[in-house]
């Protein structure tokens, strides 16, 4: 169903002496406005050669053209423009559609290639914040995006375990903490343990030292800080993994930093061995010049690890273990340096797999244009925005629709939707503000409206009967033709996503979609009783079934009812 390939095939005699058939594939573009063609090919870059102006180079070329397989061929200045067999066009493609199904855009790209991705990643003994989203949702939908391109996915949260702001919960715990405190309400409770430090240490220094001797007793496997910390961990599972539920999502691995600890000597004896290491201050640095990064400092003057160390002993470990065909960390964009050195690293160490690793950065959400900060205090709670937008759309499924079965249902699937889908439809690099009700508006470029048009589709096809054979695909009504070409381009799209590993391409899709169906759908009388209503339903069918995927590849349900 690659139409490019037909019109760069119809352009081949006439252009193999100038162009290869990959370049003329390559030129070839979709004109904004259907008015203008479904392809164009642009003239210009023949200018030089044939020594013509484009407008004549493109009426001399039409000419030459088989237009046989086109509803028609025009020059329109310097372009040639294509007019698609809008019927056959239409017929294959909701044939292919109803015939695949939820498999349509599947392909084999991936060739069952492993590819760990490294998402969410909260820290212990803290609540997932909204900081958290974006990593969770945007790590889901790519793990999703690169099924359906044929990888096989790995979601591994590696959970922030380690390092020295346990050393720092503990000294916290130790001055103004309790047993009975933490038991009954284990985060909010270490949580104000640990802000306090950070507003006390600011008058008094010292305890920067004292948590620093915790973490180091922490590293050295004091029974203690041990106990301590296993507490922590294991309280802060239980909640974390309430949430996931919530968003629907789960993971093959929670190994997190601490894992690696009984891993990361064999990096420095690598690093020593290959001669890399250097002493700078008292500590232990990988010169990254050459790459114009500043060195990667791999120990401390007092011989504790840092996160790179770690995250090196992490990438070797998954590399041995998975194989790995790509490996990808999802990870805000403040960290790209961190990431940059990380790769450079393994480079020297001779590692050339280092190649496939990828960090995928992405920017911040704001509240109110400020920052979210758990050190400051100001933390807004995942659970709570989710609890929130869920009686939000309650609200409004009651407002518009208050008869409606398993309403609890829904909303949860509309709420929890809408805050997942306002993330994704943001370019991942896009910093972006949150308000909640312009979130979770059924109307607009949101998951609600996307969720509402493929319910209006299942609501038509249940008024039509629930059609499963469609007697005939022939569409010739020209509204439809915006709905059949994005159905058509649903298998690119999702190639795009998983080659730029950017979700928001499945989101603008959808919404894509969604717009033209309901322009479609203002416009004609799907249900009229007349030869073409099996081919329209066959195409409302086709466009539930699409609608339904692409909100899937974000990790959103699409309920049947709104």
């Amino acid at each position: 169903m690659d139409y490019k390939k037909k019109v760069a095939a119809a352009l081949a005699p006439a252009l193999n002496e100038y162009l290869t058939d990959t370049e003329i594939y390559e030129k070839i573009e979709i004109p904004k406005e259907s008015k203008m063609g479904d392809y164009a090919f642009p003239t210009f870059t023949l200018a030089k050669v044939l020594r013509k102006a484009p407008q004549m180079i493109a009426s001399e070329l039409v000419e030459k053209i088989d237009q046989d397989q086109f509803e028609k061929v025009e020059v329109a200045g310097p372009y040639i423009n294509f007019f698609l067999d809008k019927t056959a066009f239409g017929a294959e493609v909701l044939g292919t559609v109803l015939s695949q199904k939820a498999e349509y855009g599947q392909n084999d790209d991936g060739n069952q290639g492993n590819v760990p991705i490294d998402m969410s990643s909260p820290n212990i003994a803290k609540p997932i914040s909204m900081g958290h989203l974006r990593s969770t949702v945007i790590g889901n939908s790519l793990s999703l995006i690169m099924s359906k391109n044929g990888y096989n996915p790995i979601k591994i949260n590696h959970l922030g375990d380690w390092g020295t702001q346990f050393g720092k919960l503990i000294t916290a715990y130790k001055l103004w903490g309790s047993e009975e405190e933490v038991k009954a309400d284990p985060i909010n409770k270490l949580l104000e343990y640990y802000v306090r430090f950070h507003k006390e240490d600011q008058e008094k220094p010292e305890l920067d030292d004292i948590a620093r001797d915790w973490f180091k007793k922490l590293e050295d496997g004091d029974e203690e800080a041990m106990n301590l910390w296993q507490w922590f961990r294991e309280e802060s599972l239980k909640s974390f993994k309430q949430i996931y539920d919530k968003l629907g999502i789960t993971f093959d691995s929670y190994k997190g930093e601490a894992f690696y600890n009984d891993k990361m000597d064999e990096i420095v004896q690598i690093l020593e061995d290959k001669g890399l290491l250097k002493e700078s201050q008292g500590a232990q640095v990988v010169d990254l010049e050459k790459y114009n990064l500043n060195p990667a400092l791999i120990k401390k003057t007092d011989g504790a690890t840092l996160y790179i160390t770690r995250d090196l002993a992490a990438a070797l470990y998954r590399y041995r273990t998975y194989d790995f065909n790509q490996s990808l960390y999802v990870v805000g964009a403040e960290q790209t340096n961190h990431f940059k050195q990380l790769k450079a690293v393994l480079k020297e160490m001779g590692f050339d797999w280092s190649d496939d690793v990828h960090h995928i950065p992405f920017g911040l959400i704001t509240l109110n244009g400020k920052k979210l900060s758990t050190r400051s205090g100001r933390v807004v709670l995942l659970d709570e925005v989710l609890n929130d937008a869920v009686s939000l759309a309650k609200k409004q499924i009651n407002d518009k629709n208050p008869d409606l079965a398993n309403a609890d249902t829904v909303a949860k699937e509309v709420g929890v939707g809408a805050v997942i889908f306002h993330d994704l439809k943001n370019e991942r690099t896009n910093s972006f503000d949150f308000n909640l009700e312009d979130v979770v508006r059924f109307e607009g470029e949101t998951g609600p409206y996307v969720q509402y048009s493929r319910a209006r589709a299942e609501s038509i096809l249940r008024k039509a009967g629930d059609v499963e054979e469609f007697a005939q695909l022939n569409v010739t009504d020209p509204k439809a033709w915006d709905t059949l070409k994005a159905l058509q381009d649903f298998p690119n799209i999702v190639k795009r996503a998983a080659a730029q590993y950017e979700p928001s391409v499945i989101a603008k899709y959808a919404l894509g979609l969604a717009k033209a169906f309901n322009k479609y759908y203002a416009n004609s009388k799907i249900l009229a009783d007349d030869e073409e209503k099996t081919a329209r339903l066959a195409l409302v069918k086709s466009v539930s079934i699409v609608l339904e995927e692409s909100l899937r590849l974000l990790g959103v349900k699409a309920p049947d009812e709104m």
